[in-house]
């Protein structure tokens, strides 16, 4: 549904629209706190949108998570 994202980029944004921390997201993929803010960066750049929650929304929005998730991230 994103082809202009990378995988890992995916993978990043379908955590924020989880409501993952940059910490969480960083252990949950074994990467560097500064990785999952250059990850973010891009993802904000190529949406051509200004706020994490607004990737959330698009994410939800192109299907890339449950709407309702019936349980929260795990920690």
């Amino acid at each position: 549904p994103t082809p202009h994202l990378t995988e890992r980029e995916q993978q990043v944004l379908k955590l924020v629209a989880q409501g993952a921390t940059d910490q969480e997201i960083a252990d949950e993929l074994v990467l560097s706190i500064h990785t999952v803010k250059t990850h973010m960066r891009n993802i904000l750049a190529k949406l051509q949108l200004s706020h994490r929650y607004d990737a959330a929304d698009y994410a939800r929005r192109e299907g890339l998570i449950d709407p309702d998730p019936k349980t929260p991230p795990s920690t």
